[in-house]
């Protein structure tokens, strides 16, 4: 099992920032692992400081709740995510083992190999989008 703090990072366009870490192929959320002793929000704060080079307020996160799928890279291993809903970030560089950040509209981040969680939220949110 593989705990992480995730991150849905959305625009003001209704675009999501999606990251493909270095030697992968799946596109995600951005956040990462929460090492021992430390809670999920301090999890993602530290992981979008890392990959994204942006300082996020914990007062920002708005928990979206927990999530449990299979994990995207590490084959045969179940993930539950913590997952928080992060506004106002416009200026995300990719760092650390982030090889790409792109900002997607759901229908783009469609045609992109996703990972299951990503996958997963974005369905939960075309379903509460109307007409989707």
């Amino acid at each position: 099992m593989i705990r992480v703090a995730a991150a849905v990072i959305t625009d003001a366009h209704g675009r999501w920032l999606l990251v493909r870490k270095r030697g992968t192929t799946r596109f995600m959320q951005a956040g990462g692992k929460i090492d021992p002793g430390e809670d999920p929000a301090g999890a993602l704060v530290r992981e979008l400081g890392e990959e994204l080079a942006v300082v996020v307020d914990r007062a920002r996160l708005r928990d979206a709740g927990r999530r449990e799928t299979a994990a995207a890279n590490e084959p045969g291993h179940h993930l539950v995510a913590h997952v928080f809903v992060v506004d106002g970030i416009t200026d995300a560089v990719p760092t650390a083992e982030i090889e790409e950040a792109v900002w997607v509209t759901p229908e783009d981040a469609a045609r992109l190999p996703l990972a299951p969680l990503t996958a997963d939220l974005l369905a939960e949110a075309a379903e509460r989008t109307p007409g989707a």
